[in-house]
């Protein structure tokens, strides 16, 4: 049996480690699911461009038209559900690993709803290094989704909405059609990415020091430096002594 597959992407105010997610997407076959949420954060001027979400006396609209929203934990709930009733499948989005599921993450954290998430899925898997991969011989200059969609496929399409971004995704996985193994290999969960960003918080932690200040190794390495030239110029010394007094 075929393992089932969503297709996952937020829309969100900005793209810095606080941002809020305003609109999530999902979409398997004919299934869909398309939820807003209103951000506690002001939209940054470069996401309210590209997406054209903007936020007036706290309402949503994208493209001027107003939108209805959620709370941010009815959104999740309802994501969850989506996708218990196929099965725990595999979440697919594309550079998914390095944004979309730390912002999703982060909100699972904040409402204590990581544990059910996890229950609720096989994994994921980031499109952009599985298109890299599968791709690496046609000497593409973009691996960007949009780039991609029009490269294989032919058509451009409304990017930056959430919803055609999954729905796209979804016609461009069919063409890469990656091998299990390689889907396998780039498998990965959100607490992967957890413990993968403790361990380079805990590296940081440990180098971290002040602008313009030199590592306690290197000051050791000095200080043994010095120790090897002073012996140096005391074996000196007492070489001449040693000939003079020959």
């Amino acid at each position: 049996m075929q393992e089932s597959v969503v297709f996952f992407d937020l829309e969100t105010t900005g793209l810095g480690e606080t941002c809020d997610i305003v609109q999530l997407a999902a979409v398997s076959g004919g299934h869909s699911l398309n939820l807003y949420v209103l951000p506690r954060c002001r939209m940054e001027r470069g996401a309210a461009r590209v997406t054209g979400f903007r936020v007036r006396r706290q309402r949503l609209y994208l493209h001027r038209q107003l939108v209805l929203t959620n709370s941010l934990r009815e959104v999740l709930v309802s994501f969850m559900a989506f996708l218990r009733m196929l099965g725990r499948p595999l979440v697919i989005g594309h550079n998914i690993r390095r944004f979309d599921c730390r912002v999703l993450s982060r909100a699972l954290d904040e409402l204590d709803l990581r544990a059910g998430f996890n229950t609720s899925i096989s994994g994921c898997v980031d499109t952009l290094p599985l298109a890299r991969e599968v791709l690496k011989d046609r000497c593409l200059k973009s691996f960007r989704q949009e780039s991609l969609v029009k490269e294989l496929l032919g058509v451009t399409y409304k990017a930056h909405d959430a919803l055609e971004d999954v729905r796209a995704l979804q016609a461009l996985y069919s063409v890469l059609q990656p091998t299990p193994e390689l889907v396998c290999r780039h498998m990965f969960t959100l607490d992967t990415i957890a413990r993968k960003a403790g361990v380079k918080a805990a590296k940081a932690k440990v180098s971290g020091q002040m602008p313009g200040q030199r590592p306690l190794w290197e000051h050791l390495r000095q200080a043994v430096k010095v120790t090897e030239s002073k012996v140096e110029d005391n074996n000196e010394v007492n070489g001449l002594e040693d000939i003079l007094h020959q």
